[in-house]
């Protein structure tokens, strides 16, 4: 029932010659529709790394064929929930296997390995539909690594398509059941509650677009006003009685629309709020003219062999093209596709959905329960007619499942056996002698690995290596401006230290609690990602950063009350932003001034200087190549002498500097005492880090006398 996946239509009959038909029927201008939508998402990623607004195409077809096909069962006398989705499975989950098998296999010999792990989880997260959540997690995750983009990244969409077939069956059902207790007709009740979706969706939408876009963009409930869209469309069709020429004009107008709407609009940026009824409102208007028979109409376009054919395959094509994509760019260390190398992409892509396509059809047609509705073989009443409910939701579940259980099986494997690498990776770690880490620069040793022992993490599991605060949930993400604060350490504390600030604050927190440990401390973690202490506007990807001006001023209320020893928080930030000026650290506006606030509440300052930023994926530069080709001079984000140096501070404030315990003076390297350093490209891993802690709680006793 996916417009990507099926034939437009699922009735009997000819096709219409006006755009008066709920879905039921074949449509083939619908066949091309779906060509075009594919075809500009294609094209988009291709070669010009955007989004074009095809797959809100997809979607809103989705809303249009199965709510025509809802009702149409609900007037044969009932919704068959386990049958819709046993068909479902058997259609989708066949072609979907096969591409994420292909992709966890080039992943081994193509990917360097810190992406498998990532890789692994989102093949999880594509077979049981949430991908689109995983997704939206890691958007408003400043921590969540997006150095590599995943050759699975497009079955979000997939996935919020999973999550509204489950979802639409108990809609349109409750509706009917509904209207029928209320003596109203079952498209009346599906009228109230697609109506009341596509509102109640939409103003989310509008919402969570402008509050946080990039959690709306994958955000099921930001998305649910497209389907409803086609659900209503399903529902006009019938009642609209349109002119001839006003049809042509439709057509053409709509196909238009939707070709330029990624030209016009930055898809990415924008969507899913109103900016997305362009290509959903396009794509109605198409389906609105219909088939209009006339010379001049779009549908004479839309309805041509070839254009028909690679509606048929959109499904397999929209699946196949990406990974083909990544995988290329990974090997031609390209971002963007050449003309010669996108267009190999694309026939690839064209070449495997043609050959898949007719094995998941086969597949597909196992799904399917002998007899339709209605027909002599179709059994009607007493056990015939149980097994008839059940027969098409197992061997659709069935088909579905024998593709999709080989793959996960595979990828649980894979992922077991990493794990057991992590195991014997924490076994050669408890040798403190052979993983120093910070204590070879501390003692004035080379930085150097040994050459017979593996540094520590692997690159693979690099991204694991992160404070124990984000997996306990206490690091505040990008979105939310509420103060989140866990405490660690002594219950009855001789101090207590707040370590404030955000990302590069929060991954001192491992060293710091070793040192809070040992002198019986309380340590208090308030932490947002990328954001600064500071009353300072701060922006987010070039937007004002409103929540992290929220999150400030309830930080400073929070410690007020708290009223702790001291607070631990970063003194200067470097950077790597270009239009910043690389190497252009600095004392952020509003740290001294915030200082200064702290110590009118007799809170002592510790201004620990940043660290150095490498600028690209640390774990995954190490992967393919030497130490010494993923090594960067200090310089290339750091000033030559410390900013704090020329700033009058409060007396309140102690100024740290550790960097030369994570670097030579003439260069940064990845490892240092067989530790890696950086879990991605600016963050220092926990492991590194708790190497720190004796320099730490040595220097930090020298300059405060605690």
């Amino acid at each position: 029932m996916s417009p990507l996946a099926s034939r437009a239509g699922t009735g009997a009959g000819t096709a219409p010659r006006t755009g008066g038909a709920d879905g039921g029927g074949h449509r083939p201008e619908i066949d091309g529709l779906r060509a075009v939508a594919v075809l500009l998402v294609a094209v988009y990623h291709i070669w010009l790394g955007r989004v074009s607004g095809g797959v809100d195409v997809f979607l809103m077809l989705s809303g249009f064929l199965v709510t025509g096909s809802l009702l149409r069962a609900a007037d044969r006398g009932g919704i068959r929930f386990g049958a819709f989705l046993g068909r479902l499975a058997a259609r989708l989950l066949p072609t979907a296997a096969l591409v994420i098998a292909a992709v966890l296999l080039c992943t081994r010999f193509l990917l360097p390995e810190p992406r498998w792990r990532d890789v692994l989880g989102e093949a999880f997260a594509s077979a049981f539909h949430h991908l689109n959540w995983s997704l939206a997690l890691d958007s408003v995750d400043y921590l969540s690594r997006g150095d590599g983009t995943s050759p699975l990244q497009h079955f979000w969409s997939l996935s919020v398509q999973g999550q509204f077939y489950v979802l639409w069956p108990l809609l349109v059902a409750a509706a009917v059941w509904a209207a029928g207790r209320a003596g109203r007709g079952p498209r009346a009740g599906a009228l109230v509650a697609l109506a009341s979706v596509f509102a109640l969706s939409l103003a989310y939408s509008v919402y969570a677009t402008r509050a946080d876009q990039p959690w709306a963009y994958f955000d099921t409930g930001a998305r649910l006003w497209e389907f409803a869209l086609g659900g209503l469309l399903a529902l006009a069709l019938p009642h609209l009685r349109l002119p001839l020429a006003v049809r042509v004009v439709l057509g053409w107008a709509g196909l238009a629309a939707l070709v330029l709407c990624g030209v016009l609009l930055q898809v990415s940026t924008v969507f899913p709020g109103l900016a997305a009824l362009w290509p959903t409102l396009a794509a109605a208007a198409v389906v609105a003219a219909g088939a209009t028979g006339a010379g001049p109409g779009a549908d004479r376009l839309l309805t041509l062999r070839p254009v028909r054919y690679l509606g048929s395959v959109s499904y397999a094509l929209y699946l196949w093209h990406w990974p083909l994509l990544v995988f290329y760019l990974a090997a031609t260390d390209r971002t963007l596709a050449s003309p010669v190398g996108g267009a190999a992409v694309l026939a690839a892509s064209l070449v495997l959905a043609a050959a898949t396509t007719p094995v998941a059809d086969r597949l597909a047609a196992l799904g399917r329960r002998p007899g339709a509705p209605g027909s002599a073989a179709a059994p009607r009443r007493g056990g015939a007619a149980r097994a008839a409910l059940r027969g098409p939701a197992l061997r659709g579940a069935a088909v579905g499942l024998a593709c999709l259980l080989p793959v996960l099986l595979a990828a649980g494997a894979w992922s077991a056996r990493l794990d057991a690498d992590q195991r014997r990776w924490e076994e050669l770690l408890a040798d403190g002698r052979s993983y120093p880490g910070a204590a070879v620069l501390a003692d004035g040793g080379g930085a150097g690995r040994a050459a017979d022992l593996p540094v520590y993490p692997s690159p693979a599991s690099a991204s694991e290596d992160v404070p124990a605060t984000y997996g306990d949930g206490c690091n505040q993400t990008i979105a939310d401006a509420e103060v989140i604060t866990c405490v660690y350490g002594s219950e009855s504390p001789e101090r207590t230290v707040a370590l404030v600030g955000g990302s590069h604050a929060a991954h001192w927190f491992p060293a710091l609690e070793r040192v809070a440990l040992d002198h019986d401390w309380r340590l208090v973690n308030i932490v947002k990602g990328s954001c600064l202490f500071t009353d300072a506007p701060q922006t987010y990807k070039g937007a004002p950063y409103t929540s992290c001006a929220e999150w400030n001023r309830g930080v400073m209320a929070e410690l007020a009350a708290l009223e702790p020893d001291a607070v631990f928080t970063t003194g200067t930030t470097t950077s790597l932003d270009a239009s910043a000026g690389f190497g252009e650290e600095q004392v952020v506006d509003g740290y001294v001034e915030r200082w200064r606030e702290l110590e009118e509440l007799g809170v002592e300052v510790v201004a620990v200087r940043d660290t150095p930023r490498f600028g690209f994926d640390v774990p995954e530069c190490l992967a393919s190549s030497t130490p010494e080709e993923c090594s960067v001079e200090p310089g290339t984000s750091m000033a030559a002498t410390s900013p704090l140096e020329g700033v009058r501070l409060p007396d309140n404030v102690t100024v740290l500097d550790l960097n030369d315990l994570i670097c030579e003076p003439a260069v940064c390297r990845p490892v240092v005492g067989n530790v890696l350093v950086y879990w991605d490209g600016s963050h220092i891993g926990a492991t590194f880090m708790r190497t720190l802690a004796p320099a730490l709680d040595e220097r930090l006793t020298a300059a405060t006398g605690w």
